[in-house]
């Protein structure tokens, strides 16, 4: 007999699911970048990207919007220094394009939070 799926009481509310996702969307993008411009394949991320993850992870987590997060592109408070949404920048430059043939599901994931209404 088939049985409708519940969700567990364990799982997480839709919003901060989108965040951890956005969290690793930044995670494969800075692999993709330092992998092409610091390290060679199957490294870890070089000293500089890896400041540059636990930054962006330290501002994810501590972000005054809570679970109503837009992405940080339409963001009205921006919380990087001015130094690190540079670099931020860069990376989301180059890799971004990249994503779509790399990591599909977190592009379109990440374009459609773009386009999300808050």
């Amino acid at each position: 007999m088939f049985t409708a799926m519940t969700t567990l009481p364990h799982s997480e509310p839709a919003g901060s699911a989108r965040r951890a996702r956005e969290l690793k969307t930044m995670g494969a993008m800075l692999r993709l970048y330092c992998r092409a411009h610091h390290q060679p394949a199957g490294a870890s991320l070089c000293r500089d990207c890896a400041a540059l993850q636990d930054y962006a992870q330290r501002r994810l987590e501590r972000c005054i919007f809570g679970d109503a997060k837009p992405t940080c592109a339409n963001c009205t408070v921006h919380c990087y220094s001015a130094k690190m949404r540079e670099s931020v920048r860069q990376v989301m430059r180059w890799a971004g394009p990249r994503m779509l043939l790399r990591h599909p599901v977190l592009a379109i994931y990440h374009l459609l939070d773009g386009r999300r209404r808050t």
